[in-house]
């Protein structure tokens, strides 16, 4: 999401002229009517305070905004062919689906033709369309806090059921039980990219960017492994979090405290606690991670652990890279995984 208040402005001007030249530059997320626009959109323009500015699709709909049925901000710059038309109008209809190859054969569409249409028009694959509209919605109950009926109305659903599986499907119903555990949820913003946290009042149990890949099935595990639902309230646990995390950005903090909840197998856990100790500012292979292990053939389960590491940055798995001394991978990107290896070059370096 743009934060700049300058950008903002120049962007709000550019929704209230219709200004041709910003078509494929941001898209407007409209607070009170739920969907995102282009700037050329011929709808009533909104008031500023009730828009927020998105530089791809993609965060829009992460954001839990749908594409404006009036100017179809996901048709620039070309218009949208029949077959993308019908998928999108698919996910409306049930957001709730996880696409299989079935699914697609029901509509007579072929899911290689849809992955590379959507990959030419949009930049994202189907799934990761509707991938991101499916979790959207969840966010966006989240990030207002208010119950699923009123923003089922928000979001334009004429019936709650569609709405209610979507969210149901990651967030889980409400507790019937007294024995059903409560873990809450909240969105912290960060200098690349909003992050999803999952805390109780003892531990941080998630810790994700929201466009990662998977997150929503890590949501799910998690709260069916603790028979838990989840609610919106800002723990203490994800206030010192929040904390931590801005000064960690700011260069102010080396060192996370935040009691962590490790959910996973005894070996998972066991390299997670070994990349607590690789020190800030420093990087260490698979390889050597293998060899203080004791076994050196253990690099590809050593890899494993480390993708379903679900507590990003605290448990730093952005700084294991490749033996030849090339990045390799990351969950959250390999951009961010960039950033924050640079940052805490520049931490390591004030420390000393």
């Amino acid at each position: 999401m743009v934060t700049s208040e300058e950008k903002k402005l120049e962007y709000y001007k550019a929704l209230v002229e219709k200004d041709p030249q910003y078509d494929g530059t941001f898209f407007a997320g409209i607070k009170s009517t739920g969907i995102f626009c282009h700037a050329t959109c011929t709808a009533k323009k909104p008031k500023y305070e009730n828009c927020e500015f998105y530089l791809t699709a993609q965060e829009a709909l992460l954001a839990g905004y749908r594409p404006c049925k009036r100017c179809s901000p996901l048709s620039y710059p070309n218009s949208i062919p029949k077959e993308v038309e019908e998928l999108i109008q698919a996910v409306e209809e049930h957001p709730e689906k996880r696409w299989k190859e079935s699914d697609f054969r029901e509509l007579g569409i072929h899911s290689a033709t849809a992955r590379r249409k959507f990959n030419e028009i949009y930049g994202m694959t189907f799934v990761q369309y509707a991938r991101a509209r499916r979790m959207g919605i969840a966010f966006k109950e989240i990030l207002r806090g208010e119950k699923v009926i009123d923003q089922q109305v928000a979001l334009g659903y004429e019936s709650p059921s569609a709405f209610h599986d979507a969210f149901t499907k990651i967030m889980g119903n409400p507790p019937k039980k007294a024995n059903i555990k409560l873990i809450y949820a909240n969105i912290i913003a960060t200098p690349i990219g909003r992050m999803f946290s999952l805390t109780d009042e003892n531990y941080l149990y998630l810790l994700e960017f929201m466009d990662r890949r998977g997150l929503e099935r890590e949501i799910e595990r998690l709260r069916n492994k603790h028979n838990a639902r989840i609610l919106v309230s800002n723990t203490k646990i994800n206030k010192e979090l929040e904390r931590q995390l801005a000064l960690y950005f700011n260069m102010q903090l080396t060192q996370f405290d935040i009691p962590l909840y490790k959910d996973g197998t005894d070996f998972q856990i066991q390299v997670w606690n070994l990349l607590e100790t690789i020190e800030i500012g420093q990087t260490v292979s698979y390889q050597e991670l293998a060899s203080t292990l004791g076994n050196k053939n253990k690099v590809r389960a050593i890899g494993n652990a480390n993708g379903a590491n679900k507590i990003a940055i605290l448990i730093p798995c952005h700084r294991v890279i490749q033996t030849n001394g090339e990045l390799g991978g990351y969950g959250g990107g390999v951009e961010r995984k960039k950033y924050l290896l640079s940052l805490e070059q520049k931490l390591k370096s004030i420390r000393n």
